[in-house]
């Protein structure tokens, strides 16, 4: 199976030529052309690498590198940053919080494919994570399959639903702010939006209860939500 590259840039034009070296020189590639759907990609597709432009529409390309290091589940996949900024500093930058490598526009595009190459022969050549399952209570989340079961049940979830499960499922007990939940699940779409966290949430525990999960979703006053096994 062809390695996956994930293209993230702003320019449609770079996103298409980047594209078009990388099939041609045998990778499968997934597009995008703003943070939120970039990660959205990479949590839901799991590509090998990404080429990440840093000045995108919706947010920077380095929040975006430090958000995808801060996921367990992301945190080892490997990003080459190519950006406009040709400041030594911002190079520097880059690589502290986390680029594998740094391309500066304009750039040569088999360079890219090069780079590539050499970034996934040193990391290992973007092995597929392994499956990941999470569980409490009765609870078992599967994040591969993207499914919620209790015993042979399958608890039918949104997609924001699933995320802020995963989220409060990674750590149970943990107290989250509505800012982390929202950061670390929906993404950047939801900017300004805290509330409506407030309303998955009181869906979630419904369908919690009415399943028989052995958990429960508890309301930290002046903080947010964390979640708590039932005895």
């Amino acid at each position: 199976m062809p390695q996956r590259i994930l293209v993230v840039d702003d320019d449609r034009q770079i996103v298409r030529l980047v594209s078009a070296y990388l099939e041609h020189a045998g990778f499968q590639t997934l597009t995008a052309y703003d943070g939120a759907a970039a990660l959205r990609l990479a949590r839901t597709e799991r590509p090998d690498l990404m080429v990440l432009d840093l000045m995108l529409p919706d947010v920077d390309g380095a929040d975006l590198t430090r958000t995808i290091r801060a996921d367990p589940h992301l945190a080892s996949m490997p990003i080459i940053m190519l950006t406009a900024r040709v400041d030594d500093t911002d190079r520097i930058v880059g690589l502290e919080l986390g680029a594998d490598d740094y391309i500066t526009k304009p750039f040569n595009p088999r360079e890219v494919v090069a780079r590539v190459r050499a970034v996934l022969r040193r990391t290992g050549g973007g092995s597929p994570v392994p499956p990941v399952i999470l569980e409490a209570g009765r609870l078992r989340l599967d994040l591969d399959r993207h499914e919620a079961r209790v015993a042979d049940r399958t608890i039918n979830l949104t997609p924001t639903e699933f995320e802020l499960l995963r989220i409060l499922l990674s750590h149970p007990g943990h107290a989250f702010t509505r800012r982390e939940l929202i950061e670390q699940g929906p993404g950047y779409d939801y900017e300004g939006m805290e509330r409506t966290i407030d309303s998955h949430i009181k869906n979630l525990r419904r369908k919690l209860d009415a399943a028989g999960a052995g958990v429960r979703i508890e309301t930290v006053y002046g903080v947010g939500y964390r979640l708590a096994v039932v005895v």
